[in-house]
């Protein structure tokens, strides 16, 4: 890949652990060592500075794919699309180290899906509703439903705080030059008539409280646009950071102790959950050869809930 203008000046091994935190810095500077990360077509240095436009490439053909939860539940399926519910460790596309081991490899593998296009692609922690299509034309539309905004979806997720009855959030979902994640993003709130000044990165969200558990909230959450982390780099602007996040929870030094293998327990107890407890509970869009309105639901996941009773009967 190609280096981006917010990752210039970082050293080959910042780069791979922030970029891919999959493996630990360790991991990463053995597989520099030993030729296997090369930087404009010669073998990298784990310390060497990188410029904007510099290719690094991997190999890692020997590298394990790492397990998931590889547990999916069928919504819905006909000769179109499929729609399915995902668990919270499940990459949707192959990358990384994951190629089987993803919601396409197991639609291939194990439901005879030929050809699957997930249209609305979830990251590997947060679980739910994905869309897929069987076929080019089924992923046409349907992909041109979302860019028309012509898709109602809802998610629900635990946040830490009592949350407020609603929030309407509007403003600007950015690169986070202060972090030295290149996939981190701030949120910025702004006023409608600064919209058009950078539409791409416009951001709405309307926010509503369900319930208190103890310290926590469980939340529903409108996406009115869709920017990529919009849901988590907006909780954690207004205060109220997703249980679980490793990227935008409630200590940033998490991230990079995660990133080295190092996570504490104090960590995991601060985090309550193994992943961000974040969840894809309602898509609504029309199907698209027939034109019907379909209202897919999945239920709260069996970690989400689970942490909820436990918070239930300490009264904590």
């Amino acid at each position: 890949m190609a280096i981006p203008e917010e990752s210039a000046g970082a050293s080959l091994l910042e780069f791979l652990c922030a970029r891919f935190p999959y493996q630990s810095a360790r991991e990463w500077g053995e597989r520099v060592e030993k030729g296997l990360v090369r930087v404009n077509g010669r073998a990298g240095a784990a310390s060497e500075k990188l410029a904007c436009g510099d290719v690094v490439g991997h190999t890692a053909s020997d590298v394990p794919e790492p397990p998931v939860d590889d547990r999916i539940d069928i919504l819905h399926d006909d000769a179109d699309i499929v729609v399915v519910n995902k668990s919270g460790n499940l990459p949707c596309h192959p990358g990384g180290r994951y190629f089987e081991h993803t919601l396409w490899g197991i639609l291939k593998a194990r439901y005879g899906v030929e050809s699957p296009e997930i249209v609305n692609r979830l990251d590997r922690e947060t679980s739910g509703i994905v869309l897929v299509a069987r076929h080019a034309e089924a992923s046409r539309k349907c992909r041109a439903q979302f860019s028309r905004r012509k898709v109602r979806k809802k998610y629900v997720v635990l946040v830490e705080g009592a949350f407020p009855r609603e929030v309407e959030a509007c403003g600007f979902v950015v690169a986070d030059e202060r972090s030295a994640n290149p996939k981190r993003r701030r949120f910025v709130p702004a006023t409608a008539e600064e919209r058009t000044e950078r539409e791409s990165e416009w951001a709405e969200t309307t926010f509503r409280s369900l319930r208190c558990v103890g310290s926590l909230s469980l939340v529903e959450v409108i996406p009115h646009t869709g920017r990529q982390h919009q849901i988590r780099a907006t909780l954690l602007a207004l205060g109220f950071p997703v249980v679980g996040d490793k990227l935008y929870g409630m200590d940033p030094g998490i991230f990079l102790r995660f990133c080295r293998d190092e996570l504490t327990d104090a960590d995991h107890l601060q985090m309550r959950m193994g992943r961000q407890a974040l969840h894809a509970s309602t898509l609504e869009f029309s199907h698209p050869s027939t034109r019907e309105k379909l209202q897919i639901e999945a239920p709260l996941p069996e970690d989400m809930s689970e942490l909820m009773r436990r918070l239930d009967a300490s009264g904590r």
